[in-house]
């Protein structure tokens, strides 16, 4: 056996053993490209009437949107522009429950409490990362299914090298008005040929999610042999007293409106008890996440806890830390603006048409190896 005939025999069966899971991942994946885009339409309730006049304090919008769930712990408030409500949300891992609270950031009117585990996106988020199993079970299921895609994408980038010049110019094109067996062996190489170069990325980026060990393992390389910090929450001084009777998530609103004029959403996360820090966060691009500046502050002094983990100043983070920074807007096409959202559509799409090409490839192959009843017949 040829080394390129046991390549083939490799992407044969991998393909086989994680086709439909191939599939599945791919169609899931062009609906979230654009979650962000279509939740601006069917969401109407985020937007409110610009105002000139100020943004109601956190401390107030806190105890309106804790009025409407009882017992539920409030995680963080944040701002957008003046057209855009304030969003409080409430999250929890044990019990588990995650909630939204829309709020207008002029009065404090309650516009929509969202349960997100009804949330048309986060089903499907919860399907994309997990196949709505429990975390530890369905994780490893995508992400083995993930690192057997990439694999097909490197056999099959072997298999599609061609031998020789003459051969070269029809790998890139396909024959459409060749017979639908021809068509779809031209669209299962030359468009997954044209797929590959986005969709590794978008594989990769997925497995960091996934395995440990590629996310070790892409940070060593960035960082030229260095580990990633945990992250950890900082605290504030045990027993100290505030300075200000004025509440310290409205005190750090104010201290980050003033540090990031320009910035289109700022966050302020509420604190668990008297020793936490207030986090603040201040993103100058609402449509990624990689940019935002995180900083945390002693809740009675105000002055501000330095961190050493990567979600701190982005200017204060090193080459590997932003690549780790970047990794889900990378995985949704978010960090080429609208054409990387379009670029990764497509390339989700063509990823989940390869299972389906190669098995037809398969099967025309099985059946016109086979022999038919007459032949066999003949034959005796």
């Amino acid at each position: 056996m040829t080394i390129k005939k046991a390549i083939g025999t490799i992407h044969l069966w991998l393909g086989l053993a994680s086709g439909l899971l191939v599939l599945f991942l791919g169609i899931t994946g062009c609906i979230l490209a654009f979650q962000r885009e279509i939740e601006l339409v069917s969401k109407p309730y985020q937007f409110v009437t610009p105002r000139e006049q100020s943004f109601m304090a956190p401390s107030r919008m806190h105890a309106i949107a804790a009025a409407q769930l009882p017992g539920k712990h409030a995680h963080s408030i944040t701002y957008g522009r003046k057209d855009k409500a304030a969003v409080v949300t409430f999250y929890h891992d044990e019990p588990e429950y995650y909630y939204l609270v829309y709020l207008d950031p002029y009065t404090g009117a309650v516009l929509k409490v969202n349960n997100m585990d009804d949330d048309f996106f986060r089903i499907i988020v919860n399907g994309h990362f997990y196949l709505w199993l429990p975390h530890d079970i369905g994780r490893p299921i995508v992400a083995s299914a993930t690192l057997i895609f990439v694999v097909m994408m490197i056999t099959g980038m072997v298999l599609w090298w061609p031998k020789n010049k003459a051969a070269r110019k029809q790998r890139f094109s396909v024959k459409w008005n060749a017979k639908w067996r021809r068509v779809n062996y031209d669209m299962h190489n030359v468009l997954g040929f044209y797929m590959s170069w986005v969709a590794i990325f978008i594989a990769i980026t997925g497995l960091v999610w996934g395995f440990e060990w590629v996310s070790k393992s892409i940070y060593w390389f960035a960082s030229g042999g260095d580990q990633a910090i945990a992250f950890y929450e900082p605290v504030s001084r045990p027993g100290g007293k505030s300075l200000s009777a004025v509440p310290a998530e409205d005190r750090v609103l104010e201290k980050m409106a003033s540090l990031y004029p320009s910035a289109e959403t700022l966050e302020v996360h509420f604190a668990d008890n008297d020793t936490s820090a207030i986090e603040g966060a201040a993103n100058p691009d609402a449509a990624t996440y990689w940019q935002t500046d995180y900083r945390y502050f002693d809740r009675h002094t105000l002055e501000e806890i330095p961190v050493t983990h990567l979600y701190g100043r982005l200017k204060d983070t090193r080459v590997a830390d932003k690549i780790a920074r970047m990794n889900y807007d990378i995985h949704v096409g978010a960090i080429w603006g609208l054409p990387g959202k379009i670029l990764a559509f497509f390339a989700s799409l063509l990823a989940a048409s390869l299972p389906v090409t190669g098995f037809l490839i398969w099967w025309g192959r099985k059946k016109k190896t086979k022999p038919s009843v007459k032949s066999a017949a003949v034959s005796k």
